[in-house]
C-alpha cells in the first residue's frame, strides 16, 4: 500500500517499491475527484469501488445492469487478441457473478446513461449501437489497451503515486474490507463477500493477494472501535450529569 513513507520516498527518488501497489482510500478518493469530469468516470468508479476487471468494465452491457435493483451481472468482457479486440466470456466460471451496487454507484451510472443518451442524439445515424455501458464517443467498443494508456496518463497528471489499472481493482478489495470489517465478526465473512464480488474462484486467492493489507485494515478497525467506545462513554457521562443542570 502507498503509505506516507513510501510516497515520500517515491517523490524523492521516483522509485516504486513493488510492481503491484495499492492506493489508500484517501488516494483513491483524490484520483476520482481529479477525474470527475472525465468521460469515462463511470468506468474508473466501477473498477475502484466494485472491482470489475478492465475487460469486464469495457464489456458490461446495459441489459445486465439493473439500476432499479442496485445490481449488475457480469456475463462477458472485451479482450485483446494481439491488438484486435473481441468479445469473450468472463475469465473463469466464478467470473459470472452478480455485483451489488451502492447508492453512489447507481447515481454515477444514471448520470452516465443520461450523458450517453445525449451523445447518441448528437451523433444521430452515425451512432454505433453496441448496448454497452462504457463506450467511445460514437458508441463503439472501447479498446482495453487504450483504456490502460489513458488511465496511466490520468494518474501521472494527478500527481498521485503510480499504480496500474489492475491495481485500482485491487484497491476496491481494500476499500470493501475497510468498510465492512468489524473486529467482533470473523474476518472470513468479509473475505467471502469480497471474493464473490471480485469473481475469485476461492477465498484463499483473495486472502493470499490481500494478506499484506489485512493487518493495516484490522488496525484501523480496532482503533475506530476504541474511539467509538470512548465517545459512548463520554455521552453516558454527560447523560449522568444532565439532572444537575
Amino acid at each position: 500500500m502507498w503509505t506516507d513513507e513510501r510516497v515520500a520516498r517515491w517523490q524523492r527518488t521516483g522509485e516504486k517499491p513493488s510492481p503491484v501497489m495499492v492506493w489508500t482510500p484517501e488516494q483513491t478518493g483524490a484520483f476520482l475527484d481529479f477525474v470527475a469530469e472525465d468521460r469515462l468516470y463511470a468506468m474508473w468508479h466501477l473498477i475502484a469501488f466494485r472491482g470489475l476487471r478492465r475487460g469486464e468494465a469495457c464489456g458490461q452491457p446495459w441489459s445486465e445492469t439493473n439500476l432499479d435493483r442496485h445490481s449488475l451481472t457480469v456475463t462477458g468482457q472485451l479482450v485483446q487478441d494481439g491488438w484486435e479486440v473481441e468479445a469473450s466470456e468472463p475469465k473463469t466460471d466464478s467470473g459470472f457473478r452478480v455485483v451489488t451496487l451502492d447508492d453512489d454507484t447507481v447515481d454515477v451510472l444514471e448520470r452516465h446513461r443520461k450523458q450517453q443518451e445525449a451523445d447518441r442524439a448528437e451523433w444521430g445515424s452515425a451512432w454505433i449501437e453496441t448496448g454497452l455501458v462504457c463506450t467511445q464517443e460514437d458508441g463503439s467498443w472501447l479498446h482495453p489497451g487504450k483504456v490502460t494508456d489513458l488511465f496511466e496518463r490520468l494518474v501521472a497528471a494527478s500527481n498521485l503515486p503510480p499504480i496500474r489499472l489492475h491495481d485500482l481493482r485491487h484497491g476496491a478489495a481494500t476499500l470493501m474490507l475497510a468498510a465492512d470489517i468489524d473486529i467482533d465478526i470473523d474476518i472470513d465473512i468479509d473475505i467471502k463477500i469480497v471474493s464473490d464480488t471480485l469473481g475469485h474462484s476461492d477465498t484463499r486467492i483473495t486472502r493470499d493477494i490481500y494478506q499484506s493489507v489485512l493487518p493495516h485494515i484490522g488496525k484501523n478497525a480496532a482503533e475506530a472501535k476504541v474511539k467509538a467506545k470512548g465517545r459512548a462513554k463520554s455521552k453516558k457521562k454527560g447523560e449522568r450529569r444532565k439532572p444537575d443542570q
